[in-house]
C-alpha cells in the first residue's frame, strides 16, 4: 500500500524513540510496542517482535482505529488494542510508548495498587502540571494475556477514578502517551526517574532509614 509523507515522518521518531528507549535499557530483547496517530486515524505501530533499538521503516505498519493491519502480511504488537483504546479515550493524544523498564516492572513488586508521586518538582514534565505541590497516582494493574479483557479493566479503572497520565502492568513494563512522540517520551523518562525515586526510598523505609 501507498503510505503518505506523514506516515514516513511518524514512522522515524518512532525509531529515533526505539533507539533512546533501548539506550537507556527500558525495552530489553523485543520487548515493548510504540505507536502514533495518524490525522486520518490510521495508527502507525510497531511490528510485532521486533528489537526496539534496531528498528527500521518496514518495522513500522499501519492498522485501522480498530486495530485492524492495514498491511497484509504484517502482525501488530500483541498489545495492539492496548493502544487502540488510549486513542479512543483520549482524542488530543497523537503517541503511545510503552517500555518494559527496570523501575516500572520494579514498582509492582514494592506497590501493590498503585504507586503514588508527591511533591516531585519532576511531576512538571507531565502535561497541566505547573507546580511540585502535585499528586498522582499511576495505577498497578495484574498482566493478563488476555488483552481485550485487560483493556477493559484499565478503561473501568479510568472510568470510576478518572483520567490518568500512565499505567503499569504488573511485572511487565508501562503505558504512557502524549499529544506527539516527543512528548509521550519525555513521560517515559520522567516516570522512570520517579518510579526509581519511590523504590529507594519505599527500600530506606523497610530497612528503617528516615
Amino acid at each position: 500500500m501507498e503510505k503518505s509523507d506523514e506516515f514516513f515522518y511518524l514512522a522515524e521518531q518512532i525509531i529515533e524513540a526505539g533507539r533512546l528507549i533501548d539506550y537507556r535499557g527500558w525495552a530489553p530483547a523485543t520487548s515493548g510496542n510504540f505507536s502514533a496517530r495518524l490525522g486520518d486515524g490510521s495508527i502507525a505501530i510497531t511490528v510485532s517482535g521486533r528489537h526496539k533499538g534496531r528498528l527500521k521503516l518496514d518495522d513500522i505498519m499501519l492498522i485501522d482505529a480498530a486495530g485492524n493491519s492495514l498491511e497484509p502480511g504484517k502482525k501488530p504488537s500483541a498489545e495492539t488494542l492496548l493502544h487502540t483504546a488510549l486513542y479512543r479515550r483520549y482524542p488530543q493524544i497523537g503517541a503511545v510508548l510503552h517500555p518494559h523498564s527496570l523501575h516500572a516492572t520494579l514498582a509492582a513488586r514494592f506497590f501493590t495498587d498503585a504507586v503514588v508521586l508527591k511533591d516531585y518538582e519532576l511531576l512538571k514534565a507531565l502535561p497541566g502540571i505547573d507546580t511540585h505541590e502535585t499528586q498522582i497516582q499511576v495505577p498497578i494493574f495484574a498482566n493478563d494475556q488476555d488483552i481485550p479483557r485487560l483493556s477493559r479493566v484499565v478503561e473501568d479503572y479510568v472510568e470510576q477514578h478518572g483520567d490518568i497520565y500512565a499505567y503499569i502492568i504488573a511485572n511487565h513494563g508501562f503505558y504512557t502517551w502524549g499529544v506527539s512522540v516527543t512528548d509521550a517520551l519525555r513521560h517515559v523518562e520522567a516516570l522512570e526517574f520517579l518510579f526509581e525515586c519511590e523504590i529507594r526510598l519505599h527500600g530506606k523505609k523497610k530497612e528503617g532509614v528516615a
